[in-house]
């Protein structure tokens, strides 16, 4: 079989159906395909941008991004409030050291 240009996107899309296929008829792994098909997504939308499709890489780029921010909402918001904490602890040292300062 001869490489050309087209071929590897009907790899990649024989790839992705496949992934797709396998996440769906395995409900062990389904939620695992949950986070693999955004991360793809965003793989293929970079590679979309630095080959020179920008417009189209940037839409791929952007759907994978929402949709596993959707994946991970459940982290993000406990990570904030972690962040939200360490921030607050860490005026309140600042400023317990600057009254002693004075």
């Amino acid at each position: 079989m001869r490489w050309n240009k087209g071929n590897g996107w009907a790899v990649v899309l024989i790839a992705l159906g496949a992934l797709l296929l396998f996440g769906k008829l395995t409900p062990l792994l389904g939620h695992l395909m949950g986070y693999l098909i955004p991360i793809l997504m965003i793989a293929l939308g970079y590679y979309g941008v630095k080959r020179g499709n920008v417009l189209l890489g940037w839409i791929v780029l952007f759907i994978g991004i929402l949709s596993l921010l959707g994946k991970l909402a459940w982290l993000i918001g406990p990570i904030i409030a972690i962040g939200l904490i360490i921030f607050g602890f860490s005026m309140l040292s600042n400023n317990r050291s600057r009254r002693g300062r004075y």
